[in-house]
């Protein structure tokens, strides 16, 4: 068989310059997806295309679950919607034990639909619609509130409905983690999270059952969730002492990290991420300062990310190959920043999914939008590669399907490959049907009739 046609290149070698960046010579071949070969996805589905692991998901649930329960049995996982909210991904969640945790009306009726527990329904997020308040208070849903604002239309809707809403607050508070999240929830150094909660308790209006937090996003400091929780601590003990109120729960949120690499971390993740067990530790050795091993309150952790992300990838595939002015390598690939938002903010890795001959050299991977902004990968190393040859991104699987749009290409199908080796489009690609049948055009302004 012909090798293939690689233009030689000059590539300046520092001698006597350590890398600092630690290239290799060699690279990760990633050619299956649980024991599928992604030729065959590629086959059988077309390009791009994303897939999760029906094994991954729940291993990594139970791993994650069982790392807290082991020192501390009343621990509970709320399925963050707004990570991926594909139906049948949340219905493995649910399946697993997890409720519900939304943000948004589209959310909050999606989780009915799939047959989530209304009761047990948390309801998050700054901006929460009338009439979701009043769907949510009917249905007895956990309403966690966010603002003044939000206080007082629940008061008001109390009024008129003759029912008194399950409610928490949110809380924001130093935790060590900056910037500070200080645009959701109460302060809790200022006094406000207090001033909100004595509100609630002597309006009568409304039965408050818990309190929560949620201190950022990929939070690299187990320490940082130790002292959010014993500020939460403060709170619940406060409550009970002034009040004679035992609340139900407290929220932590989430924001573990998953193995992922954001643009600005210089470690791999192999030592910059630590393990969840380490979290688990650090957190249930604090509620053992304060609670007995059963008789405290409810715990629950809204982790998307860390359950999800390593159970996702994106099958892409190269149409194009450039040489830049600079000298730099280029692919021009069929999948974009439209398909894999998150990569604006991780340098998410890729990987051939075939053998490679030839040297590895730095690449810029675009993606096929008419758009400059358009770069899944600013520079990563890989072999020459042609035309059809596939690569695939991972991990993907939080955010990438909730972020995504459609803008210029369609939207491509989504797989789940099951415990047992079987594949289910649990997404079928766009069709031009799906975006233009919410469009009307005015009788005025059509060119030709229909």
């Amino acid at each position: 068989m012909k090798k293939k046609y690689e233009r030689p290149v000059l590539i300046k070698n520092l001698n006597g310059f350590s890398n600092k960046f630690g290239y290799s010579h060699q690279i990760e071949i990633k050619d299956d997806i649980d024991n599928i070969p992604i030729k065959k996805l590629v086959e059988n589905y077309g390009s791009p295309i994303f897939v999760f692991s029906e094994k991954d998901i729940r291993d990594r649930y139970h791993r994650y679950l069982n790392a807290f329960k082991r020192g501390y049995p009343k621990v509970s996982f709320a399925w963050s919607y707004k990570t991926n909210y594909l139906g049948a991904i949340c219905s493995i969640y649910h399946q697993e034990g997890s409720v519900a945790e939304v943000v948004s009306e589209y959310e909050y009726k999606k989780a009915k639909e799939l047959g989530a527990d209304p009761d047990k329904i948390i309801y998050n997020g700054p901006y929460k619609s009338e009439n979701s308040l009043k769907e949510a208070i009917e249905d007895g849903a956990r309403i966690h509130i966010d603002h003044f604002e939000e206080l007082s239309a629940l008061e008001k809707l109390s009024d008129e409905m003759g029912k008194k809403p399950k409610v928490a607050i949110r809380v924001h508070m130093d935790s060590g983690i900056y910037p500070l999240w200080s645009r959701f929830g109460f302060d809790y150094e200022n006094g406000e999270a207090k001033r909100a909660l004595k509100r609630i308790i002597e309006e009568k209006k409304m039965d408050l059952i818990g309190l929560h937090t949620h201190i950022g996003t990929f939070i690299l400091s187990p320490e940082a969730y130790v002292k959010a929780l014993r500020k939460l601590i403060d709170l619940y003990k406060w409550v009970e002492n002034e009040y004679g109120i035992t609340l139900e729960y407290i929220d932590l949120g989430g924001g573990f990290p998953s193995k992922n690499r954001l643009k600005a971390q210089y470690l791999p993740p192999s030592i910059a991420i630590p393990p969840i067990e380490l979290y688990a530790e650090k957190i249930v050795n604090e509620l053992l300062e304060h609670f007995s091993y059963s008789k405290g309150p409810q715990i629950y952790f809204e982790t998307g990310r860390a359950l999800i992300d390593e159970a996702g990838y994106l099958i892409t595939s190269v149409h194009a190959t450039k040489r830049l002015p600079d000298n730099r390598r280029a692919l021009i690939l069929d999948a974009g920043v439209h398909l894999l938002y998150p990569a604006n903010f991780y340098d998410i890795p890729v990987y051939p999914a075939q053998k490679y001959d030839g040297v590895l050299e730095p690449t810029i991977l675009y993606g096929p939008l008419c758009m400059n902004i358009d770069v899944l990968r600013e520079s990563v190393q890989l072999p020459y590669m042609s035309p059809k040859d596939s690569l695939v991104f991972h991990p993907v699987g939080a955010y990438g399907v909730t972020q995504w749009m459609q803008f210029i290409h369609f939207r491509p199908a989504v797989l789940l490959i099951g415990l047992n080796g079987e594949i289910d489009i649990i997404r079928r690609a766009e069709k031009m049907e799906d975006i233009t049948t919410p469009e009307f055009i005015p009788e005025r302004v059509r060119l030709f009739d229909e």
